[in-house]
């Protein structure tokens, strides 16, 4: 068989790739109605790029198989599965729906572009699969919302890869935070993320040959390039493939950091009411190491926070468009994403209260009046890898076929406030407000913002439908 597509051949292609039957039975998948064959849940891995790595961090989660793997470059696929299969037979495709078919799945875990997402998503769903989705689990709001609304109609088990909700330190003091130990929450401080670029190197018109199978499903939804290195390497730098920007930026580091206070405001189902734009937009750097003021010896204002931008792939050393956004939820508290990223909660938030202070990073927490984090409860710091607790809620949720601790909702949540940012500064109306309806999830007196809550996706490409 060839291995390349004319252009108009491409395009058959992507309406074939969605010419399945809309749903395969449990049964047909070696399931008995919603309870897996065994204890043990057999999972493939879809996207065999770096992240998808993290599976190792479940080896010690029981009851937990990964028995096939799957890229659209298959040579990936290979080489992933002799890294990490111990020896073991793995299937091996470059077809996600040949995987499913023919390895009798109870689950996929999808760890691809962000672009490719809601599409592979919908589609594994669509065949009976239960959902690992990686972080932000889409590109944009309308398409997450479509996301939940499959989840539901299909009764799958979801868990988005915003793991801090499963790390016992995270949860106590977001339950701190929630409980009212430091009274009502006035104000939130977050990270002000880089955000993507456009990419304007190359277009569709610049397409004049056969085009790589691999490529065209790899590019999926998104419009039809050349393939190009950088493009395919730096995807999340650029607004078409993540929204994200440079090192992950807002919807990569932010769909941790933002889910993060949704946690501990309990506003998992709903978002703010208002968005607002502070600055004018500009490439800026995100964070110089300034020195601390010290007095005596001592930080001035330490809360015992980290610099998470020496921890977490260089983040605060980095510059690219950016803009402090502020956002009003409807109990009056404000969300000010404002912190340069070497300094602080770089994944989480610093939560102001009327009787203190707590600020909750990645497995890290501190607290004004220190005691609040000294307490004879709180359960100390991961003693697994980070991903085994939120692997291990996965699968429990399988079993008993109740909702994770990231449930697709939460992962939309978190995932729009993300996009509000990047709606707000490309709207770029300084100093006014933007009121958004958390429920509709539309924008109530901006038609541009809400012209960009959905994207056009490349024929064959569009999300199936879901009755």
């Amino acid at each position: 068989m060839r291995n390349s597509y004319t252009r108009r051949e491409t395009l058959k292609l992507g309406a074939a790739a969605v010419a399945l039957p809309a749903f395969i039975s449990a049964s047909a998948l070696g399931r008995e109605g919603k309870t897996p064959p065994s204890e043990t849940v057999r999972v493939g891995v879809i996207g065999c790029g770096g992240r998808a790595r993290m599976i190792r961090e479940g080896d010690d989660v029981k009851g937990f198989k990964v028995v096939a793997a799957c890229d659209v470059r298959k040579d990936r696929a290979e080489a992933f599965a002799r890294d990490l299969s111990n020896g073991e037979a793995w299937g091996v495709y470059d077809d996600f729906r040949t995987m499913i078919e023919k390895e009798k799945l109870d689950a996929v875990m999808i760890e691809t572009t962000t672009h490719a997402r809601a599409w592979i998503t919908v589609l594994a769903m669509q065949m009976g699969m239960d959902v690992y989705i990686e972080k932000p689990m889409c590109l944009t709001i309308a398409e997450g919302r479509e996301m939940v609304k499959a989840a539901r109609a299909l009764d799958r088990v979801t868990q988005v890869g915003t793991q801090q909700r499963s790390m016992p330190l995270n949860n106590w003091a977001s339950d701190l935070v929630k409980n009212g130990a430091i009274g009502k929450i006035k104000t939130v401080l977050a990270p002000n993320f880089i955000g993507p670029e456009m990419w304007t190197k190359t277009t569709s018109a610049d397409v004049t040959g056969p085009v790589d199978k691999w490529w065209d499903i790899w590019t999926n939804q998104a419009e039809l390039r050349p393939y190009d290195a950088a493009l395919f390497q730096g995807w999340g730098q650029w607004w078409d493939y993540d929204s994200g920007g440079l090192c992950f930026g807002v919807t990569g580091w932010g769909a941790h950091s933002y889910d993060q206070i949704n946690r501990a405001l309990g506003t998992d189902e709903t978002g703010p009411v208002e968005v607002m734009l502070e600055e004018a937009v500009a490439v800026r750097d995100a964070g110089k190491f300034a020195p601390r003021e010290t007095v005596g010896g001592v930080i001035v204002g330490d809360t015992g926070d980290v610099d998470t931008g020496t921890d977490y792939h260089g983040m605060a050393r980095l510059a690219g468009p950016r803009g402090k956004v502020r956002m009003r939820m409807e109990n009056g508290t404000e969300l000010r994403l404002h912190l340069d990223g070497d300094r602080g909660p770089g994944l989480g938030a610093i939560f102001i209260g009327e009787n203190g202070k707590i600020e909750i990073n990645r497995d890290k927490v501190a607290s004004n009046p220190a005691e609040l984090v000294r307490a004879a409860d709180n359960p100390g710091h991961n003693t697994r890898p980070e991903t085994a607790y939120h692997i291990e809620n996965w699968i429990e949720c399988i079993k008993n076929r109740t909702r994770c601790n990231a449930d697709i909702e939460y992962g939309q949540r978190s995932a729009t406030l993300c996009e509000l940012v990047n709606i707000a500064r490309a709207v770029g109306r300084v100093g006014e407000p933007l009121f958004w309806d958390p429920q509709a999830e539309q924008f109530t007196n901006c038609d541009e913002g809400n012209a960009m809550l959905s994207r056009p996706s490349r024929a064959g490409y569009e999300l199936p439908v879901v009755s």
